[in-house]
């Protein structure tokens, strides 16, 4: 059963994460907790200071985490990006396609099952931060950039 997974080299981030407020008003921590409805905004001044970011995901069903992620790594954060709580083994390409780099469900995720959804598709639809190029892409080159 896989309680935690990574997909960054070397060690995960173990430093206790406080709070989007907490980490506003100090200035001697380097991990974050984002919960549903906190802007991911508010870290951008803070960015080269991080080294975990974890977004709660509180329900299966709340997306609002994705947005956390794309807006943290489209401005250019390159630390760990952790998604905790409810998170499901078929939600787990798409946290990836967003930015998230480890994972620690709040249930443990079935091994075989990860392996399956990880390595399901060869091909992506949409452009997004994880560098792969969408099937469009590979067809139509010459629309990428235009």
């Amino acid at each position: 059963m896989v309680e935690f997974l990574t997909f960054r080299d070397g060690e995960a981030a173990q430093e206790p994460a406080v709070t989007v407020e907490s980490f506003t008003g100090q200035s001697n921590s380097t991990a974050v907790r984002i919960e549903a409805g906190e802007d991911a905004r508010e870290l951008l001044p803070y960015l080269e200071r991080l080294s975990l970011v974890e977004v709660n995901f509180p329900a299966y069903g709340d997306g609002r985490g994705y947005s956390a992620a794309r807006i943290l790594r489209e401005a250019g954060y390159q630390g760990e990006l952790r998604a905790v709580g409810d998170v499901l083994v078929d939600q787990l390409v798409a946290m990836r396609r967003c930015g998230f780099d480890s994972f620690r469900p709040d249930k443990a995720l079935d091994d075989a099952a990860v392996e399956r959804a990880l390595n399901r598709y060869a091909d992506v639809y949409q452009k997004t931060v994880d560098g792969r190029s969408p099937v469009w892409a590979k067809r139509h080159p010459e629309s990428i950039y235009g």
